[in-house]
């Protein structure tokens, strides 16, 4: 039976927080393709989602977010499209499988991004675009996600066909996640749109759940979710980034927030309409082991 999101969004869900950071503490390079350790390095893969688990996250995503064949044709791995996102959808569920045999319901959303193809430049046909997302889709259902998250996408364009495909190609319940960067006031996508055109997409589209992730941090997406609130009855989704990136002399990425001040921004997204929280880019276990005690605290 699918996933009644409306239902299971009745209370505040906790997500888990970013996966590529957490596979590059494993050994994974910097530029290369993480969905290829879905093949070669399960048992890393597998490991962050249980990590996630063990931290208190009651939706864990997947290790899917560049598993379609335009992102994949970088790595010379096109072809492999529906195998690495079949088993990273695997590797997931398995994980919350796992947490379910020991009274624990963890849910899995696979995630999928961006191809990387501007829909208005023309690069690429839209059909092209729409065959990519649906293969992508039909391989993570297969794989046992509940959900899908088409999330950190900049173009609505190309969100609004992603979830076409999407809904076409399975029965799975839909989550639209936009990144909001960019304005005066941060609020709106690299491609100018705003949150209430993404809540407009997402109740003509027919999707479950709408939100933001990545971004600049949790201050400015309170912003976003009371925006989003403001304009649809759809259940909430947020996750943003451990504050602003910066990059050390070694050419390494950090991320300035810790875990107890990223939890504290916790009640301010519930008071925004936030229904699922947890992190993107520069988020760890240990971020949502925080946010875990902060909504512990709050339903006590």
């Amino acid at each position: 039976m699918a996933l009644d999101m409306a239902e299971y969004a009745k209370r505040v869900r906790l997500t888990d927080g970013a996966w590529g950071t957490q596979l590059q503490k494993k050994g994974l390079s910097p530029g290369s393709a993480p969905e290829l350790w879905n093949a070669e390095k399960p048992a890393a893969v597998a490991a962050v989602a249980e990590g996630y688990v063990r931290a208190g996250s009651e939706v864990i995503l997947t290790n899917t977010f560049g598993a379609n064949r335009f992102v994949l044709a970088a790595h010379g791995l096109a072809g492999r499209a529906a195998e690495l996102a079949e088993k990273g959808a695997l590797l997931s569920r398995r994980a919350a499988d796992a947490a379910k045999a020991a009274g624990r319901d963890v849910k899995v959303f696979a995630s999928i991004g961006p191809t990387g193809k501007i829909v208005m430049m023309e690069e690429v046909p839209k059909e092209d675009i729409a065959a990519a997302f649906a293969e992508t889709a039909e391989a993570v259902a297969f794989g046992g996600a509940d959900a899908i998250v088409l999330e950190s996408f900049g173009e609505l364009d190309e969100l609004r066909i992603a979830l076409e495909a999407v809904k076409k190609a399975t029965d799975l319940p839909v989550v639209l996640s936009m990144t909001f960067a960019s304005g005066a006031d941060k609020t709106r996508t690299m491609m100018g749109n705003s949150p209430g055109q993404l809540a407009a997409l997402a109740k003509a589209g027919g999707a479950a759940a709408v939100g933001a992730n990545c971004g600049v941090g949790p201050d400015n997406y309170v912003r976003v979710a009371a925006m989003l609130h403001k304009e649809t009855d759809l259940p909430i989704w947020i996750k943003p980034n451990a504050g602003l990136p910066t990059v050390g002399a070694d050419g390494r990425t950090s991320f300035p927030m810790g875990p107890k001040d990223f939890a504290g921004f916790l009640p301010k997204l519930i008071a925004a309409g936030a229904k699922f929280i947890g992190g993107c880019c520069g988020t760890t276990p240990a971020h949502i082991e925080a946010l875990r005690e902060a909504l512990n605290k709050l339903s006590s």
